[in-house]
C-alpha cells in the first residue's frame, strides 16, 4: 500500500481543522506518520499475556463451542435483562465451553469419570451456571441480588441470593471447583476461600473490574498497567494460598479475557497449617505494604501489632486500596471467625448512579448555574415568555466540560462526582437545554434540530403525538428570549396551559 502525504499537504482541505486529535496536523501527517508505520509493521514486542487458548486443546474447545453456541443461541431472543443479550449469551457461552474442555482434560489425567462440581460466586445472571448443569456438573450460583432470568432456567439450575463475606462460614468443603466470573469484590478472596475449603479445591478466576481484599485496588508498578498489576496480584494471593497458578486468555467478545487457574498444590496436606498461617499473614500485610513479586516466596510475616493496626471497622481504602490503620486486633477477627474485618459485599439494591436519582431541585440549580455560564453570565429570567426573534436569539458560547466544572463550586462537584459520568452524564440527561459535543458544552439550538415536517407513520405518529408537550419548555420559562421556536413546532409546553399528561406505559395499561 502506497501512501502519498505530498497530496495531501500539498492541496490544503479548507475544511480541515487541526485539533491534534481527531484530525492531526498536516506536519506530523507527512513528517512523523509514515516513519511510525513503518516501524510499528517490523517491530515485535511481547504482548505481557499468554496466547490464547494456551492451557486447553483448541480441536476440543471449537467443537464444545459450536454445540453450546447451538444449544442456547435461543437465549439472545428472550434474554429479560437490561444488558446486551448477544455479549453476556456468547461471552457465557465460551466460558462454559473453555471449562468443559479444561475439566474433561482434567479427568483423563486423574484417571476419574465423575465430573467435577462447582460454585459460582457472583453468578450474575446464572447463564454459566445454568450451562455447565445442563452439561451434568453438579453445581450452584450464588449472587447478592436475584436476577429476572433466573426464574427461566428450571428447578435444576440451582441459584442462591445471598451476600457472601469470607469467613469460616463461607466454605466449600465438598465441592472440586469455585469459579469467579467478573466477581468483584471477592476475586482477591476467591483462591483463599478455595484453598481453605479444602485441600483438593481448585479455583478459577477471569478478573475484570479492580478489587484489593478490602477496598478498590491501586497498582503499585508504574511501569505496567493497571490490568497486568491486577493480574499480578491476583496470582500472588494464588501463590501465597499454596496453588500453582496458570494462566490463559479466552477466546471471549471482551477486553478483559485473562483467567487465573489454580489447580494443583506445592505443598503437601500435611503442611496445610502452617501455609494457612502464612495466607493469614500477608492478607494482613497486604493493607498498607506492597507484595512481593508474583512467582517469589512471601516476605517475613511483619510483627502482630503492626498486622492487626491495618485493619480498619469502616473498611474505607486509603492511596493503597487498602484500609487505614484503628481497627481492634486480628485475632479477635479469626475469633469471630471473619477473616479480615472492614470487607463488605456488594448492595443487595443496585443503586442507580447515572445521575437520575438526584433531587430535581439540585439538577435545576446545576441546569441554571452551566447556562447562565455559557449565555456570558447573563441574568436568565427564572419567569421568562418573551416571544424569540430567530436573529436576535441567544444562543451563548460553548465552554469545555473542564472550564464548566471548573466554575461550579466544590460541594456541587463532590456530589457529581458520586454518579457514574459526573457532570457530563447531568448535562446529557438535560437533553432540552444542552448539547455535548466532543467534551464541549453548547446551548441546544431547536431550530437546527430535524422535527417532524411530513405526516410519519401510524405507529411513529401515535408515539409522537403521545409524548407532544408533555413536559414544560425549559427555555420558555428561563431564557432571557424565550424559546426559539413557535408554540406549535415547539415539542415542549410553553406554560402550564400547553401541558398534557403524559402517555400510560403498558406496565401501567396492564394494572389498569
Amino acid at each position: 500500500m502506497c501512501i502519498r502525504f505530498s497530496s495531501v499537504i500539498s492541496k490544503k482541505n479548507e475544511r480541515w481543522h487541526s485539533d491534534g486529535i481527531v484530525y492531526p496536523k498536516l506536519t506530523w501527517l507527512g513528517g512523523e506518520l509514515l516513519a511510525k508505520l513503518a516501524r510499528w509493521s517490523v517491530e515485535s514486542r511481547p504482548s505481557g499475556f499468554k496466547s490464547t487458548l494456551s492451557l486447553i486443546s483448541i480441536v476440543k474447545y471449537s467443537k464444545a463451542y459450536q454445540e453450546l453456541k447451538e444449544k442456547y443461541k435461543d437465549m439472545v431472543k428472550v434474554w429479560p435483562e437490561v444488558t446486551d443479550p448477544e455479549k453476556f449469551v456468547y461471552e457465557d457461552v465460551a466460558i462454559a465451553a473453555y471449562l468443559l474442555v479444561l475439566w474433561e482434560e482434567e479427568r483423563a489425567e486423574r484417571g476419574v469419570t465423575a465430573k467435577q462440581s462447582f460454585v459460582d460466586l457472583g453468578c450474575g445472571n446464572g447463564l454459566l451456571v445454568h450451562m455447565l448443569s445442563s452439561e451434568g456438573h453438579p453445581g450452584r450460583g450464588i449472587d447478592v441480588r436475584r436476577r429476572k432470568i433466573w426464574d427461566m432456567y428450571g428447578p435444576q439450575t440451582r441459584l442462591e441470593e445471598d451476600a457472601i463475606t469470607p469467613n469460616d462460614r463461607t466454605l466449600f468443603p465438598d465441592v472440586d471447583w469455585l469459579i469467579g466470573n467478573h466477581s468483584d469484590e471477592l476475586t482477591p478472596w476467591i483462591p483463599v476461600i478455595a484453598a481453605r475449603s479444602s485441600y483438593n479445591c481448585r479455583f478459577f478466576v477471569l478478573p475484570c473490574c479492580f478489587f484489593d481484599f478490602i477496598g478498590r485496588y491501586h497498582r503499585r508498578q508504574s511501569k505496567q498497567t493497571q490490568y497486568r498489576g491486577y493480574l499480578d496480584f491476583i496470582t500472588e494471593v494464588g501463590l501465597t494460598c499454596g496453588f500453582r497458578v496458570e494462566e490463559d486468555c479466552l477466546r471471549i467478545p471482551s477486553t478483559k479475557r485473562v483467567c487465573l487457574i489454580g489447580k494443583s498444590r506445592t505443598y503437601p496436606a500435611a503442611g496445610e497449617a502452617s501455609v494457612d498461617a502464612q495466607r493469614t499473614q500477608y492478607i494482613h500485610r497486604r493493607q498498607g505494604c506492597p507484595g512481593s513479586p508474583p512467582g517469589r516466596a512471601p516476605a517475613p510475616p511483619v510483627p502482630r501489632a503492626a498486622a492487626s493496626s491495618m485493619d480498619r471497622p469502616d473498611g474505607r481504602s486509603d492511596s493503597h486500596g487498602a484500609p487505614d490503620a484503628g481497627a481492634g486486633p486480628v485475632p479477635e477477627a479469626r475469633a469471630e471467625g471473619l477473616w479480615l474485618s472492614g470487607f463488605r459485599s456488594r448492595e443487595k439494591a443496585e443503586r442507580v448512579r447515572n445521575c437520575a436519582a438526584l433531587p430535581r431541585d439540585f439538577v435545576d440549580q446545576v441546569v441554571l448555574q452551566v447556562a447562565n455560564l455559557l449565555l456570558g453570565r447573563k441574568q436568565l429570567n427564572p419567569t421568562s415568555s418573551h416571544g424569540a426573534g430567530f436573529k436576535t436569539w441567544n444562543q451563548g458560547e460553548s465552554l469545555s466540560l473542564a472550564e464548566v466544572a471548573s466554575r461550579l463550586d466544590r460541594e456541587t462537584l463532590q456530589r457529581l462526582k458520586q454518579e457514574c459520568g459526573g457532570l457530563q452524564t447531568l448535562l446529557k440527561n438535560s437533553h432540552q437545554v444542552f448539547q455535548v459535543l466532543k467534551g464541549r458544552v453548547h446551548i441546544r439550538d431547536w431550530r437546527a434540530e430535524k422535527l417532524p415536517k411530513e405526516r410519519p407513520p401510524e405507529a411513529k405518529r401515535t408515539l409522537l403525538s403521545g409524548a407532544f408537550k408533555t413536559r414544560l419548555c425549559w427555555f420558555f420559562t428561563h431564557h432571557p428570549d424565550g424559546c426559539v421556536l413557535p408554540s406549535d413546532r415547539c415539542p415542549f409546553a410553553h406554560g402550564p396551559g400547553e401541558l398534557r399528561p403524559p402517555p400510560a406505559t403498558e406496565r401501567k395499561k396492564q394494572r389498569l
